[in-house]
């Protein structure tokens, strides 16, 4: 049986990257071969380790998601997460504390923001309706704070170092953070090399935050999340000559979801619910960068299908004794 507890680590506090590096593409590289071999570089590297006629799929999300801090009527302090516009003026939230905010009751999140609780929704969700104005999703941006992973207790100072450079499509929780240490230089340089670049969009939802509960893994049923693979990027894919290599977890779920032969896909839009683990046989990808995960999550299970669970777990051994640092704003790793 392939059990959760087979996925551990000890993961020291003082690794979990707290503030995002002052230049992106000063990060470290972990580059880790299908061997075992590790080899420690720097993440601009990456000019030199990709090649030309490979192709680099990246998730083009946007983190959406707004956190807005207010008070009720009777003066208690609320907390809400919203995650999507439904309609206009009318989101889908995550309201803190969800207990105390039955339908109809209203929350005042200052500067003209007021919302009215509509309806109670699945998942501890709530259906927010604020009052009309002009400028709403304006003064949403200009009130509210990007939402940053529970494990970061730092103040962001600059919201856009939790986007990618290359982010498009609005509609996500949470970044695709592999794809954080890009910048439009290195970008420019990789296609100036030769090195083909196509897109997917997965927008990350709550769920990407939530733990494993089975110990028995075959018990563990994947939350679905929206992907779409547009049809230039199938014909980048059909027409790659070199390796095929995702930019984070999120990029390869979508990948090998819309796999339908090796190095084949089709193009489209999909709720896929993919649990990649060891024993999974991949179909489009050579490779992936990814952050450092944490224990006991699908990310990793991922990980160790792609490069054997023996090797990611040395590969993570080092990391720990070189002190990398580790999750969203931590550094990178390249399994070729």
């Amino acid at each position: 049986m392939d059990r959760l507890s087979d996925y551990d680590y000890n993961l020291p506090d003082e690794l979990i990257a707290q503030t995002p590096l002052l230049q992106r593409e000063e990060s470290r590289l972990l580059w880790l071969q299908k061997s075992g071999e590790v080899h420690h570089r720097q993440f601009r590297d990456v000019l030199d380790l990709l090649h030309p006629g490979d192709l680099l799929v990246m998730n083009d999300t946007r983190v959406s998601a707004v956190r807005l801090n207010g008070f009720k009527g009777t003066g208690a302090a609320i907390e809400a997460l919203l995650l999507s516009e439904v309609s206009p003026h009318l989101f889908e939230a995550l309201v803190k504390p969800g207990k105390r905010m039955k339908p109809g009751a209203v929350a005042d999140f200052g500067n003209g923001l007021v919302a009215t609780v509509r309806a109670d929704l699945d998942d501890g969700l709530k259906l927010l309706e604020f009052e009309p104005l002009e400028n709403l999703n304006e003064k949403l941006q200009e009130v509210g704070q990007i939402p940053l992973p529970p494990y970061i207790h730092a103040v962001l100072s600059d919201s856009e170092r939790y986007q990618t450079v290359y982010g498009r499509a609005n509609g996500s929780a949470a970044a695709p953070t592999a794809g954080l240490h890009f910048t439009p230089e290195i970008l420019e340089a990789l296609t100036s090399k030769g090195v083909e670049i196509g897109n997917v969009t997965l927008h990350v939802g709550l769920d990407t935050f939530r733990p494993v509960q089975s110990e028995n893994l075959n018990e563990h049923r994947m939350h679905g999340e929206t992907c779409i693979l547009p049809p230039e990027t199938e014909e980048k894919i059909h027409r790659a000559t070199g390796r095929i290599i995702a930019v984070g977890t999120t990029t390869v779920r979508t990948l090998e979801s819309f796999a339908i032969g090796r190095r084949r896909v089709q193009s489209g839009s999909m709720e896929s619910r993919l649990f990649i683990r060891p024993g999974f046989e991949f179909r489009v990808i050579d490779g992936m960068f990814t952050n450092f995960h944490l224990p006991k999550t699908t990310m990793l299970m991922m990980i160790s299908a792609l490069a054997g669970k023996d090797n990611i777990f040395s590969a993570y051994n080092q990391a720990v004794e070189n002190q990398y640092r580790f999750l969203s704003f931590g550094d990178s790793m390249l399994i070729l």
